[in-house]
């Protein structure tokens, strides 16, 4: 006869191969996810790649709560090891009759040595297609550095690039600079959120939608003849026959000139869930001006506000934020000799994204600026 503690040995097995069946197959399904996040073309880093498969997998409020609780402000006070960088391959080019004014610094004090000043990093038949600038973000964040890239539209033409995940697909531009995507190539920069964000961004290329356009909505637009405009979409920008494509990424940061009074109080709909719009962070925007030049800032310790002010300072007439987090702010400026690979610089110092980054496909969408075969007559905005 069997007692019941002559059956406790039994359901005790019994209860330990269940519990390591589970196991098993929590690490299997834990596995699985790694490897398919983690297979994902391109040479994002494995976080970026992990917190891609989260958020492209229904865990959007997860990963923006755990990069919440992982934040920590960055430190105030101090200057930049250095000093101010003098831009890697900066060149010389002939003296503009009317360049652009020096960047005024937002630090307290005397602007370091350089800063704020423009330097011309690529050329086209000796004139500045492509100039930098780097000053500190603010007056309390002075050990840190961001920098400012001022393209020529008359110059340089720039395309936007589809990702393999965003927008997926199969398009007639390149997901890397690869083969003739390299040829002429001047500069690129990251695009916007995720197509899946809850902001519901647009997109439109090629003469596809992708996802739908909202009206409203902070839409960087480039033209056929491969110059930019930033507006609100169906009021200061809309769809017509030259439109090439539109990108759209929250609401307007500058209008006007004048930086969103919002960008403090904001919601989620308006600046974006990561952290939040008064963390100090990595962060990239694009305007344009008045005259057309289109300006892209990218760099650390930005808050939505000090983001804004860094674009109206450099005379941005509209501008849009674009993307948030180090693994994604990817500023490049490029020297494309006659024979080889271009070679690309950083355009911050603590920028994350490696100038190589584009040489393979890309998981998400992206900017790149070509020098123009000739000079064009480009119309103020």
């Amino acid at each position: 006869m069997t007692t019941r503690t002559d059956r406790l040995p039994v359901r005790r097995s019994r209860l330990r191969r269940s519990l390591l069946a589970v196991l098993v197959t929590s690490l299997i399904l834990v596995g699985t996810v790694v490897v398919e996040a983690l297979d994902v073309p391109g040479n994002d880093s494995v976080a970026a790649k992990l917190a891609e498969w989260g958020r492209g997998h229904g865990l959007n409020g997860a990963i923006t709560g755990l990069e919440q609780v992982t934040y920590q402000q960055p430190p105030t006070g101090g200057l930049p090891v250095g000093g101010i960088p003098h831009p890697d391959g900066a060149v010389r080019a002939a003296t503009a009759a009317h360049g652009p004014a020096p960047l005024a610094t937002l630090a307290a004090g005397q602007p370091l040595p350089d800063e704020g000043q423009w330097q011309t990093v690529v050329t086209s038949g000796g004139r500045p297609a492509v100039q930098v600038a780097s000053l500190r973000p603010d007056g309390q964040h002075t050990s840190f550095v961001v920098g400012v890239m001022r393209l020529d539209p008359a110059l340089v033409r720039g395309e936007l690039h589809p990702g393999t995940q965003d927008p997926g697909g199969s398009w007639q531009a390149s997901t890397s600079l690869s083969g003739p995507a390299q040829n002429g190539i001047a500069a690129v920069f990251n695009g916007g959120f995720r197509l899946s964000d809850p902001s519901h961004n647009g997109y439109y290329s090629e003469g596809r939608t992708v996802a739908p356009l909202r009206d409203g909505a902070a839409s960087l637009v480039l033209r056929t003849d491969g110059t930019a405009d930033v507006g609100a979409w169906n009021s200061e920008v809309r769809m017509g026959p030259d439109v090439a494509s539109v990108r759209q990424n929250l609401q307007l940061l500058v209008d006007g000139g004048q930086v969103n009074p919002t960008c403090s109080t904001g919601g989620t709909s308006e600046w974006g869930s990561t952290i939040g719009q008064a963390a100090y962070i990595d962060r990239s925007g694009f305007g344009v001006t008045a005259t057309g030049a289109e300006i892209y800032v990218g760099g650390p310790a930005l808050s939505v506000c000090t983001l804004g002010r860094i674009l109206q300072d450099a005379g941005v007439v509209r501008g849009m934020e674009l993307d948030i987090n180090p693994a994604w702010i990817s500023g490049t400026y490029f020297h494309d000799p006659p024979h080889g690979v271009p070679t690309g610089y950083r355009l911050y110092p603590a920028e994350q994204v490696s100038p190589q980054h584009y040489f393979t496909p890309s998981s998400r969408d992206w900017y790149a600026w070509y020098i123009r075969s000739s000079p064009m007559t480009v119309r103020s905005q």
